[in-house]
């Protein structure tokens, strides 16, 4: 009996919304963001002036959302309203300017402006409905601070300190970390200044006389000046000071002039980017132990050559990049890595997507000559010999039911 009421509930629940849909004339919409930034179950339940359907190939207008972030820590949104079917054509493209100190819920409502008035175009193109309302707030007038008064010169600082321990009866673990940062990012020119202090210690009691207590640190301060050189060419200059047990070196100081080109213009770079950078520079080493090469300190040329390419389309993301790198004049002394991140929507509802890795390490030159301890390869205390890094991860998802994926229900949580 309760089977059979249960069936027969389902089949009204099916027969209902498969008449609500049959019957829906609104403009059906698909909300297309990977990141959780973009607040996207909020912008369903708050612009309800359209149908949201689940799958890109159901709806009349794409909207695909991307983000970076800005010189001030903030995210620059970037909505690009695309026309799909009878709308094809129709594209349109708004962005929304956060601050690192605004509000979750600031952002969300700028978000929801910014989806409304895109969608508006859509609904409304030549005739306004008669059923339709529309209330504009454009808020107080823009407050002090602009690039004009700003005390600040467009530098942005920021300070950030985090701590943990972890305690069982016959183990302990502290970590500590600092970092800083100081940035001024312009249309022309970008200036980044930071540093990272990190250090971790444990202790294990092992039934005997002493417990063993081990302890690693690493220090770093970097710099990065960049010009643009119009929408195409950038170039600068990188460098850093940096200090760490794992990797046997006391003291790095790393300067390198770099160059970059970019075969899309600069401006697309939400949609698409194909970069190519080379860089040549020198790093002065001291080490904490002699080196497999018999050195405790030692100068070394050092050239890199990267290719990135980054896209994103309404049928996926790809993101690859390849880097050469090596001290030379040896050409024995180089590393090459591959990185490639792809997410694909292969056909309706199912999606498939892959992040892979791979080095081929040559360059390996700070480690210590003498042989690691057992506590130093089980703690991961120092860097070991290798000749190669690899990391495979891969997915599919396959999505099937009703189309419309418009209301959100927050019971018992997401």
């Amino acid at each position: 009996m309760l089977l059979a009421t249960l069936a027969a509930a389902a089949a009204l629940l099916i027969l209902e919304q498969s008449q609500q849909s049959a019957g829906s004339t609104r403009l059906r919409v698909f909300i297309d963001c990977s990141s959780d930034d973009c607040h996207s179950d909020y912008l369903r339940e708050e612009v309800e002036i359209v149908e949201y359907v689940r799958d890109r190939k159901d709806a009349d207008v794409h909207v695909l959302i991307t983000t970076a972030e800005t010189g001030a820590r903030g995210l620059e949104y970037t909505l690009a309203f695309i026309g799909q079917g009878a709308l094809q054509g129709t594209d349109r493209t708004l962005t929304v300017t956060t601050h690192v100190t605004d509000s979750e819920d600031r952002i969300r409502r700028a978000l929801e402006s910014a989806l409304t008035l895109g969608l508006l175009g859509y609904i409304a193109p030549e005739r306004v409905p008669p059923e339709l309302v529309v209330t504009a707030d454009l808020g107080a007038p823009a407050p002090a601070g602009t690039p004009d008064t700003d005390p600040w010169k467009r530098w942005i600082f920021s300070l950030n300190g985090n701590g943990s321990i972890d305690s069982e009866e016959s183990t302990s673990e502290e970590e500590w970390g600092l970092e800083i940062g100081a940035d001024r990012i312009t249309p022309e020119w970008k200036v980044t200044f930071g540093a990272n202090f990190e250090q971790r210690r444990e202790k294990f009691d092992l039934d005997e006389e002493e417990p063993l207590e081990v302890s690693t640190r690493s220090r770093e301060l970097t710099g990065l000046v960049v010009r643009g050189l119009g929408e195409h060419w950038s170039a600068g200059v990188r460098g850093h000071l940096r200090s760490s047990t794992f990797d046997n070196i006391k003291l790095d100081v790393y300067l390198s002039p770099a160059v970059e080109w970019n075969f899309f213009p600069y401006s697309m770079y939400t949609r698409r980017q194909l970069r190519v950078l080379y860089g040549i520079g020198g790093d002065k080493f001291t080490y904490y132990e002699e080196t497999l090469y018999g050195k405790t300190e030692e100068t070394r040329a050092r050239q890199e050559l990267s290719v990135t390419y980054e896209q994103r389309e309404p049928w996926g993301t790809l993101e690859n990049r390849v880097e050469w790198s090596n001290y030379f004049p040896e050409l024995s002394t180089y590393r090459v890595s591959v990185d490639a991140e792809a997410d694909i929507r292969i056909t309706r509802g199912l999606s498939f997507s892959i992040e892979a890795s791979a080095s081929r390490i040559r360059d390996q030159i700070s480690l210590p000559k003498r042989d690691a301890t057992d506590e130093e390869v089980l703690l991961r205390l120092r860097q070991l010999a290798s000749d190669f890094e690899a990391r495979l991860e891969f997915g599919i998802t396959y999505q099937f039911g009703s189309r419309f994926a418009a209301i959100v229900n927050p019971r018992f949580g997401q």
